[in-house]
């Protein structure tokens, strides 16, 4: 008899194929650190370790409020004093550790940190022309590219997705950090001026699954309203 067009089925091709696993994913609820004078004075911030404001120790102490009865499982929060002061009442009210990591800090802005826009004009002019150009590759002296800022953040998103993959987990930050994870989930090319608003303490919900974000809620601040 001739021999069949099919082919013979050996006992490798007989074992059952195992599916690819599934990509798990990660929720998290990042937040603004509270107010500063830095913040009120509208100073270039940046890495200047400065505390809380009383505005911003009674934001902080009215998110603690709002989500106490939402804990996450793991608490992160920037190594700067304003970030952990803010996590401070979360970590009481959550029974959980603020976890400092230094990933999430704010851009630094090298020697015009602690300045405000017209003391950098009146003092580096040309840097300042520079600076409003806003381009991705551009570092002040002694500070960081938006473009190296941005790998910076989203390397700390991706070390914390993997590390606690199919977890809640809270991350108090800073604004420019906020900006980069919104422009990373808007596919956003990282060059010109913040487009999205970034209020002290506010809540942002996202969603990181398959190396990518999505938001799911943005500058939340319903618990800083004033009572009826």
């Amino acid at each position: 008899m001739p021999s069949s067009s099919r082919p013979s089925r050996t006992a490798a091709s007989c074992l059952p194929v195992e599916d690819p696993p599934l990509s798990q994913t990660t929720s998290f609820t990042f937040v603004r650190h509270g107010e500063t004078d830095y913040n009120r004075e509208q100073r270039f911030q940046g890495q200047v370790d400065v505390p809380l404001n009383a505005t911003g120790l009674a934001q902080a102490a009215r998110l603690a409020r709002r989500l106490a009865s939402e804990p996450a499982d793991v608490l992160l929060c920037s190594d700067l004093l304003r970030t952990r002061q803010t996590a401070e009442p979360l970590a009481r009210a959550w029974g959980l550790e603020a976890v400092a990591t230094a990933g999430f800090r704010e851009q630094s802005f090298g020697i015009v940190e602690g300045m405000t826009a017209a003391d950098i004009e009146r003092q580096h002019p040309a840097l300042w022309a520079r600076w409003l150009q806003h381009e991705g590759d551009f570092a002040l002296p002694g500070g960081e590219s938006l473009l190296q800022f941005h790998q910076r953040v989203i390397t700390a998103v991706e070390q914390a997705a993997s590390a606690h993959a199919g977890r809640h987990v809270a991350v108090i930050a800073h604004g420019g950090v906020l900006d980069m994870l919104w422009r990373s989930a808007h596919r956003e090319v990282i060059r010109g001026l913040r487009r999205c608003d970034i209020p002290n303490t506010g809540i942002n919900r996202l969603r990181w699954e398959g190396g990518r974000l999505e938001i799911l809620v943005w500058g939340d601040a319903a618990h800083l309203a004033p009572a009826a």
